[in-house]
């Protein structure tokens, strides 16, 4: 890879300030969940709970950074017993001890550290891989496309990406001030001098600066150092709205498989004007999706998992009786007897608020969820009860459609 000034700059960056900021002494208190990699997400989205958990899954995070993903990837497969091997590639030394002090702190042994650029992925006798996450990388190349080809190029028959890029409008605010701080905080000053000239920046901007007004992004209130610099002093920065990522990723020869959470690119979740309904009904997907991003305005960033085009869609076994449920950070009972008695689920997404319907039987199915049960099963017990196998099938099909669009509903991997 040739490096240009700007690609300098950005290696130290992180170099002085590994990103995200991580102490390796918190893993004894909880592990950073997200998306995507997600295990059960990966499971689902990419392999339409088709592929056996038993086959070992070969995993690469590319740009891995401080270790968030591969972290909370290897720890789902080494907590289901799986076999596999997440690959950690990036090119900070200094980001590399930390993931490394990170594993070593769980004590896990699936955890691979490699040196290098995506961009070197093609000639690195890497791979193949299974999965493929890249978070927060493609937005800072100089060519987006080239990153995006040479992950594809190290990706397995079947496999698939989980991909993390910037969107505009959530980031209102972000742009103004990275203009401003290039005329106070210049790119060829030191890191750490940078830093020193946004905080006193911040702590004096007027209330009518944009990010003030933005509630959905904290990494300069929340992310110490790191985040404020990789927020408001990153020398390289793209954002993506959804008909620009769906091209790019077309353009490499992929299609999305999910967008994270499917629900938020639904107009529907907030349109209730019939006539402005009945007008967007009318719009293909992808149009849909960049209407409900345009109209919201809240959306920072954009998660998608995506399979090679010529993949054949899954056809994922929500009606085969021996499929298994999961939920996604959610314990089943409780959340049964947490539901809302007039049918309705309240949910937030970057303050946006909707209620969404459920039906009657949710509470019975939700607290039969754990990760064992079969549907099945779930339809015998609900059976002796008195539950026709007629309504329970109408019933899971409700819930699918509004718990699997907000990501929480999904099917286990098969066990062999």
């Amino acid at each position: 890879m040739t490096a240009d000034a700007t690609d300098a700059r950005l290696a130290a960056q992180y170099e002085a300030f590994p990103y995200p900021q991580r102490d390796p002494r918190e893993e004894a208190k909880r592990l950073v969940v997200g998306s995507p990699s997600h295990l059960r997400e990966v499971d689902h989205w990419i392999f339409g709970a088709r592929r056996p958990a038993s086959l070992p899954m070969r995993a690469l995070v590319a740009g891995g950074g401080t270790g968030d993903g591969t972290i909370m990837l290897a720890q789902h497969l080494a907590w289901a017993g799986r076999p596999g091997e997440v690959t950690w590639l990036d090119r900070s030394a200094a980001a590399r001890r930390i993931v490394e002090a990170r594993a070593a702190a769980r004590r896990l042994d699936n955890i691979r550290c490699v040196e290098g650029s995506i961009l070197d992925l093609a000639g690195s006798g890497l791979g193949p891989f299974d999965y493929i996450d890249c978070c927060g990388v493609l937005h800072h190349l100089p060519d987006p496309a080239a990153g995006l080809r040479a992950l594809v190029s190290v990706l397995a028959p079947g496999g698939g990406l989980g991909l993390m890029v910037y969107a505009p409008h959530g980031r209102t605010g972000v742009y103004m001030l990275q203009d401003a701080l290039r005329l106070l905080a210049p790119p060829e000053d030191p890191p750490a001098a940078r830093v020193d000239m946004a905080r006193r920046l911040w702590r004096h901007l007027p209330e009518t600066a944009w990010l003030k007004r933005n509630p959905w992004l904290t990494d300069h209130l929340s992310g110490g150092d790191a985040g404020l610099y990789d927020l408001l002093l990153n020398p390289r920065d793209v954002a993506f709205t959804v008909p620009a990522l769906h091209a790019l990723l077309t353009g490499a020869g992929l299609r999305v498989a999910c967008w994270v959470e499917p629900i938020r690119y639904d107009p529907d979740l907030f349109l209730t004007d019939p006539r402005l309904k009945a007008r967007a009904a009318q719009l293909p997907p992808i149009e849909r999706a960049a209407l409900a991003e345009a109209a919201a305005g809240n959306m920072g960033i954009h998660i998608v998992y995506c399979v090679r085009a010529g993949d054949p869609e899954p056809l994922r076994p929500w009606e085969e009786l021996d499929a298994v449920p999961v939920l996604r950070e959610l314990d089943g009972p409780t959340v049964a007897k947490g539901l809302p008695r007039d049918g309705a689920l309240p949910v937030t997404f970057d303050g946006l608020r909707a209620a969404l319907p459920l039906p009657r039987l949710a509470g019975a199915i939700l607290a039969r969820i754990d990760g064992r049960r079969s549907f099945g099963a779930i339809a015998d017990e609900l059976a002796a009860s008195g539950v026709s196998r007629e309504q329970f099938a109408r019933d899971l099909a409700g819930l699918r459609h509004t718990l699997e669009r907000l990501n929480k509903l999904l099917l286990a991997a098969p066990a062999g």
